[in-house]
């Protein structure tokens, strides 16, 4: 596991957008009385996704919320590879997992389709602002390899040529559709399912997490304030 540092220049100050001041509070209020520390990692998300990093000011900021000691807020921080302590790009900050399946199956060619598209350095950001990269450790998406996750969302299935154009879309203000890149519907056999053959009628055209992003219009930071829009239902296959 590689050092986490604090970024070496900080803003002066965060606060809260009003709205997920509202939001924060509200979650506070599901946790018993002392136990509001429970909230650490909701309310620390929520401020990476505002900022689009975690700065000190916000770790500090989020630990005078729940009344805990800023080093406790800190080391949960820089635990989690999921929290950026750095800045990086405007549109996306883009993780290739590296390890053991994904790396046989071909995540040193996304890593250099990164190196080659965004920076040659991870968390450097690419030269107009818009990208970043790393490599993480097991996202838990095996079957799928190799994959990479953007914002909230998995990329899996990946090849040179489908990485490179969902980069290419993100720069174009588009959103990509999650999950698979080469037809499979979740995780199943790529030869298709073999049992329960009748779950595939009348499901949504893509898996739930797709179809979410898809709804929302945004897979890298679709949360505002207590905004939450109605899914609407998508396509769904006929059934068989």
């Amino acid at each position: 596991m590689s050092l986490r540092r604090l970024h070496h220049t900080q803003p002066d100050s965060f606060e809260f957008t009003a709205a997920n001041q509202k939001w924060a509070q509200a979650q506070l209020k599901k946790f018993p009385e002392g136990r509001q520390a429970s909230g650490v990692i909701p309310l620390l998300w929520r401020a990476q996704e505002q900022e689009g990093w975690l700065s000190k000011p916000a770790i500090e900021y989020v630990a005078d919320m729940l009344g805990m000691a800023y080093i406790r807020v800190l080391e949960v921080a820089t635990f989690y590879f999921m929290f950026q302590l750095q800045p990086v790009g405007t549109v996306a900050h883009i993780q290739v997992c590296g390890t053991t399946s994904c790396m046989i199956c071909g995540a040193e060619d996304l890593i250099g389709v990164c190196k080659d598209k965004i920076a040659p350095n991870p968390h450097q950001i690419s030269e107009d602002g818009k990208f970043s990269w790393e490599e993480v450790e097991c996202l838990g998406a095996c079957t799928n390899a190799p994959m990479a996750q953007i914002g909230k969302d998995f990329y899996e299935d990946l090849t040179v040529e489908t990485f490179t154009q969902i980069i290419a879309d993100f720069a174009d203000g588009k959103v990509p559709t999650p999950g698979p890149q080469n037809g499979r519907y979740a995780a199943e056999p790529l030869g298709g399912v073999t049992t329960l053959k009748d779950m595939d009628s009348g499901k949504y055209a893509n898996n739930a997490s797709a179809t979410l992003a898809l709804d929302y219009g945004d897979t890298v930071k679709r949360i505002q304030g207590d905004e939450v829009p109605v899914l609407k239902p998508r396509k769904t296959t006929a059934a068989k």
